[in-house]
């Protein structure tokens, strides 16, 4: 396929105006099943062109990606983009029902969008059900050659994808969920870059080279579908450089923490004893109630060899990860980072047009007649006491360009009501052009019984800049300490358990725009909203969907 693509680059370079670097890269995605042995059972899976992960998307900043994605699944689909701006293009970010109808089986259609103004590690996913466990894979987004990068320029690259695993068809385990009320299975095992370790019974091991002395740069994606996770290797630092495809100034660690949705980019020099070292991931867990559900604690490892060491040498050295519920390390991590501001960036914008606060949480409700193996109680999730109801005859954004009635309602409260229990709604916020809008992101504990967790939250078609962190709830004297200099650019932030966020944003783009909780037990319950992005002035209009654009069934 990377073959195909330069060749794609070459012969469409020339019809490039934008700049002369640019270029067109095209894909084609062939989304169907595979067989593999993984854990001592045989499985078919959903992958694209039979990889798991997916192929490695490589683009320039100002390139156009095409990626034709044909469905050979059973199940209707679509694909995010995830962490891409989507400029003059949300029919393409790819979220199920907001911006398109998903490709049905046996269909296809073709994502076009340019790269403006990014740069870093992003990743793309299937955006249906829990398909994202098996289908995603890395973009990465190179500076444009007179650009280069903040830091040396590395000696190699070794991506990094920590994945969930489970022994069953992933779309029956979150039907089995949803049919009882609380949420899908818990998996079998983690994995790095598809394989669990060899400690798993019958696992493959995922094998990195890297040569004494040089330096190398880790393009970690957590594309885990339902936990945060702790990633180390043993005997080595990171020197954290970006997150979310934003850079950072320089943060030390031992250990990185990353919730799903999140990237991160981090410098490690091969500096031990050449050797065998294992890196290692496991679940970070942070709910608040006394007597926590199970949870997969299970390690996925990896191994990095030095060159020259015998690939069935030595035994590797173990790292020392954090306990699952270090929720000081995690939270250390989380809130240290800054961002590096660089001459040209965009810088926090002083005034808030439109401001809001956010309560989003889970709470115990009746069981619903549909919910078949339901028993004493169901899981409901909410975002300001709106259970998200996704649309099921045209998308949100089909809706907004062509004005069709009764699809979604503009009454997505400013802040939480008083409300005795959530209620289902398919509810937008409508925000103007170029409004600078702020959001506190309060985690609430709805319930005694299920309590609080961290909750990674997305935004669609936006960075977003992290202002601050705290635990409890937000008291706005704390505005007086938002970090207005440096503060970290995120698209995807974890509130942590019973805390608030605040972010900033500028609704610079048209359309129709998702924020949700990225643990997908959470989504089909409901902790979603979205954001309205109304027409600006030309050319900051909502363009007609492209040719091929997918038709609900």
């Amino acid at each position: 396929m990377m073959a195909r693509a330069t060749a794609v680059v070459l012969l469409l370079a020339a019809l490039c105006t934008t700049t002369a670097s640019a270029a067109v890269v095209e894909h084609t995605f062939n989304v169907g099943g595979m067989g593999i042995s993984q854990l001592c059972m045989n499985s078919v899976i959903y992958t694209v062109n039979q990889q798991m992960p997916g192929p490695t998307i490589e683009v320039t900043e100002g390139d156009t990606l095409v990626v034709h994605v044909i469905n050979r699944t059973p199940y209707p689909l679509s694909m995010h983009w995830h962490g891409i701006f989507q400029l003059h293009s949300g029919w393409a970010d790819g979220a199920n029902m907001i911006t398109q109808c998903p490709i049905p089986p046996s269909d296809k259609f073709t994502y076009v969008f340019t790269i403006t103004g990014q740069e870093g590690t992003l990743w793309w996913h299937a955006h249906a059900s829990m398909l994202r466990a098996t289908i995603h894979g890395a973009l990465i987004i190179r500076p444009r050659p007179r650009t280069g990068y903040p830091f040396p320029t590395p000696h190699g690259e070794i991506p990094i994808l920590l994945g969930e695993w489970w022994n069953r068809n992933v779309d029956d385990v979150e039907t089995d969920g949803l049919l009882t009320g609380l949420g899908p299975a818990i998996s079998d095992a983690f994995t790095i870059n598809g394989s669990p370790g060899d400690l798993a019974p019958c696992g493959g091991t995922f094998e990195a080279e890297v040569e004494p002395g040089k330096t190398y740069l880790l393009r970690i994606v957590n594309a885990a579908v339902n936990a945060e996770l702790f990633f180390k290797i043993a005997g080595h630092s990171f020197t954290v450089v970006a997150a979310d495809a934003s850079y950072t100034n320089p943060y030390g660690t031992d250990v990185i923490v990353i919730a799903p949705g999140q990237t991160v980019d981090a410098l490690m020099t091969a500096s031990a004893a050449p050797g065998r070292y294992y890196m290692a991931a496991r679940a970070f867990e942070s709910k608040t109630v006394a007597n926590p559900p199970p949870f997969d604690a299970a390690m996925a490892t990896a191994v990095l060899r030095y060159r020259g060491v015998p690939e069935n040498g030595a035994p590797a050295a173990m790292p020392a990860l954090p306990p699952n519920t270090d929720v000081i390390t995690a939270g250390k991590f989380y809130w240290s980072m800054t961002g590096l501001v660089r001459p040209g960036d965009p810088v926090v914008p002083k005034t808030v047009d439109h401001s809001m606060v956010v309560g989003f949480g889970l709470e115990q409700a009746a069981c619903a007649p549909e919910q078949s193996k339901c028993q004493q109680f169901s899981v409901v999730a909410s975002m300001n006491r709106r259970s998200f109801l996704f649309p099921d005859e045209v998308s949100l954004l089909e809706a907004l360009f062509r004005g069709v009635p009764d699809v979604y309602s503009e009454d997505f409260p400013g802040s939480p009501p008083q409300a005795p229990a959530a209620r289902k709604a398919t509810s937008v916020r409508k925000v103007n052009f170029g409004d600078v809008v702020e959001v506190v992101l309060q985690n609430e504990a709805y319930s005694a019984a299920l309590g609080a967790e961290n909750h990674p939250i997305h935004l669609h078609g936006f960075n977003f800049f992290v202002l601050a962190q705290g635990l409890g709830r937000f008291d706005p004297k704390v505005k007086s300490t938002y970090n207005l200099v440096n503060p970290q650019v995120r698209n995807t932030v974890a509130v942590a358990a019973g805390g608030w966020t605040v972010i900033r944003f500028t609704a610079n783009n048209p359309g129709m725009w998702f924020m949700h909780c990225h643990l997908d037990a959470h989504l089909p319950l409901g902790l979603a909203m979205v954001f309205e992005v109304l027409n600006g002035p030309a050319p900051n209009l909502l363009p007609p969907p492209p040719r091929g654009y997918p038709k609900c069934h």
